[in-house]
């Protein structure tokens, strides 16, 4: 039974019984022009499952949506601005987080603290309470189930993304359609775990909070968590499964094939927002999978991937479109895992760089035609085990510290 997948999709109202308004309320102070806070409901009750950001430092919607979670009381949707953090804002700041929640619930008439918190934006600053709460009243009256609402919806939650992030999957059984619908936001500040991104699934199954909680994170593993613009941690990351039933699909009275598809239609879903995410990394011009396999085991892997995906040289070669290879072992052996340089297997795309440490400088002309290109993969093989892992980068431009010199 094939999952059908629809990239760039209107997003969350796709699954049945999600509804969406959007509005504008200068929470940036520079005008009405931007959409600026979403609203998310479905009347039906939902479980929920949530990952998010592993900083020591947590923004107060992260903290109030940890806290609601863990209630395990049913849910009705989310509301998320951006243009403010809500993050390094102390008490005041968490106080706000709750109201933003409460105002939700009492605008649509849904029980208290039946609403998640999410915000996204510049870091240290105090929301603009009074703005936000009328918005999240008139975001309140704009709610429908339409493409429409869906895309403004997805619009309103951008920061410095050059463009909104959605897709949808879905299946049949036995009759009906499981859809999973979402919408996500990040281009800045993206290392794991997670990044600064916010991403919303919505799902029109019905499924238990303990199974939503295993499908997200296993999904949430190889996806948000393997991926890297600048090597930055968030205050913010957080990612929301919601589940409603409206599909009348009741994942835990199906059968294990069932509960599969769902999977794979959640990590679908997670895969394609994650990559998304980094094809509009800030002002970047190179997407590079790197895949370090070979390796004793899948934390050594891990390792070399990050350090390689992190180093400030790698990326800028890669910005330069040199086929700087050196870079990239000196990264991976001060990840000091005891790469065996004698050992050591690179290639750029299909074409061999080093084998077993020696360089293949007769592909000199092929490295250079393969970074020249705006997506290629860099594999190394350790040759120290069976482990590997994947891991999605970009490169580092110019336009990158021009544009985060100031906001």
């Amino acid at each position: 039974m094939a999952i059908e997948f629809i990239d760039d999709s209107p997003g969350i109202t796709d699954a049945t019984g999600f509804a969406a308004g959007a509005i504008a309320c200068d929470i940036r102070e520079k005008g009405t022009d931007r959409l600026d806070l979403a609203l998310v409901c479905s009347t039906a009750p939902c479980t929920a499952a949530g990952v998010f950001t592993l900083n020591d430092v947590k923004a107060a919607p992260v903290r109030v949506c940890q806290e609601i979670l863990f209630a395990g009381k049913p849910l009705h949707g989310f509301v998320a601005n951006s243009g403010n953090a809500n993050a390094c804002t102390g008490p005041q700041g968490l106080a706000d987080a709750w109201e933003m929640a409460q105002r939700a619930a009492t605008a649509t008439g849904l029980p208290a603290s039946s609403f998640l918190v999410c915000s996204t934006g510049r870091i240290g600053r105090a929301l603009p309470m009074p703005r936000i709460l009328a918005g999240i009243t008139q975001a309140s009256g704009a709610l429908g189930a339409t493409s429409a609402q869906g895309r403004s919806a997805a619009e309103a939650i951008l920061t410095s993304d050059t463009k909104p992030k959605t897709c949808t999957a879905r299946f049949p059984w036995q009759g009906k359609t499981v859809t999973v619908a979402a919408m996500a936001k990040g281009a800045g500040m993206i290392q794991p775990n997670m990044a600064t991104m916010l991403a919303f699934l919505c799902t029109d199954a019905a499924a238990s909070t303990e199974f939503l909680r295993v499908t997200l994170q296993t999904a949430n593993r190889t996806t948000f968590n393997a991926i890297t613009v600048d090597g930055d941690m968030s205050t913010n990351d957080t990612v929301l499964l919601l589940a409603n039933g409206a599909s009348g699909v009741d994942l835990a009275k199906t059968p294990p094939a069932a509960r599969t598809l769902f999977a794979q239609a959640v990590e679908k879903v997670c895969a394609a927002l994650a990559e998304k995410i980094v094809g509009d990394g800030e002002k970047i011009s190179k997407v590079v999978a790197i895949k370090v396999q070979g390796a004793k085991d899948d934390a050594t892997a891990e390792k070399v991937a990050r350090a390689i995906g992190n180093s400030l040289l790698v990326k800028s070669s890669w910005f330069g479109e040199d086929p700087n290879w050196g870079r990239i072992l000196d990264a991976a052996g001060y990840a000091r895992v005891g790469l065996v340089e004698e050992k050591t297997d690179l290639f750029y795309d299909d074409t061999p760089v080093l084998l077993l440490g020696a360089a293949q400088n007769q592909h000199l002309a092929r490295w250079k035609e393969i970074v020249r290109q705006p997506r290629f993969r860099v594999t190394l093989d350790l040759r120290l085990g069976a482990a590997a892992y994947r891991l999605l980068a970009s490169d580092v431009t110019e336009g990158y510290v021009n544009y985060n010199k100031s906001e």
